[in-house]
């Protein structure tokens, strides 16, 4: 069983990122870049499969410039056997990268393709449905179990009423929550392995797809600073504070 990737390049969840001076987007001048946390977790949870003896090729792949290699790379010490980037300097939408992921689809022919179900950029939580739209296949999102049996997997969903297992023959798509597992960290034997590992490079304008932006952003600001709380003394206050100032009750 082959299983393809889509991974993406985000700003270190460690970091507070905050808008540039223009307002346009975010200043991501000299931040820590790494694989977005969910796409983390769709590598482990391939690696694991693989090491169960259920996957036999793990491939990865992003959307962007050279500067995305690094992640790729960081896949390859993971575990992940090859990787594909596709090379552009745009920032593409969701649909649009959901597009250029069908065409790595169709070269790839995979049997299962895991993603994480949101970047913690954009914050869409898009692409793994319109992938799942546009290529016809079964989509089971918010992934917290996956079990794979032959050729079915069987999915269970955190849902507010409890858990939901849903059962689906392969190929499908399968979109990460974080429960799923907990990924590994890279050994440094495997970093070094990895840079032995092949890498292949797409131009996009070869894939033929329209890569015309149709959202535009406005504006990008912080969220206004929360208010500093007030202590009271009495039950009576609290009431008072309540009623008149939150008007709450």
């Amino acid at each position: 069983m082959k299983i393809l990737i889509p991974i993406k390049r985000v700003n270190d969840y460690n970091v507070k990122v905050r808008p540039n001076q223009a307002n346009t987007d975010v200043d991501l001048n000299n931040v820590k870049m790494a694989i977005n946390p969910f796409c983390e977790i769709a590598v482990e949870e391939a690696i694991k499969l693989k090491e169960a003896g259920k996957a036999d090729e793990i491939v990865v792949v992003t959307i962007g410039d050279d500067k995305h290699q690094e992640q790729l790379r960081t896949a390859l010490a993971l575990g992940a056997d090859r990787a594909i980037l596709v090379k552009t300097d745009e920032s593409l939408e969701p649909l649009t990268v959901a597009k250029v992921l069908v065409k790595v689809y169709e070269k790839e022919n995979p049997n299962l393709v895991i993603m994480g179900k949101v970047g913690i950029d954009g914050d869409h939580n898009q692409t793994g449905q319109m992938f799942g739209a546009l290529t016809g296949l079964p989509q089971a999102t918010f992934a917290s179990e996956l079990e794979v049996n032959g050729n079915a997997i069987e999915v269970t969903r955190e849902i507010d009423g409890g858990l939901e297992t849903l059962s689906t023959e392969l190929p499908a798509v399968v979109t990460t929550d974080l429960r799923l597992n907990e990924p590994r960290y890279a050994s440094l034997p495997n970093i070094m392995k990895a840079k032995r590992k092949p890498l292949e490079e797409i131009n996009i304008g070869d894939l033929g797809i329209d890569t015309t932006s149709k959202i535009s952003t406005l504006k990008v600001e912080s969220p206004p600073e929360r208010q500093e709380g007030v202590k009271v003394e009495t039950v009576d206050a609290l009431v008072d504070k309540l009623r008149n100032e939150a008007k709450v009750i």
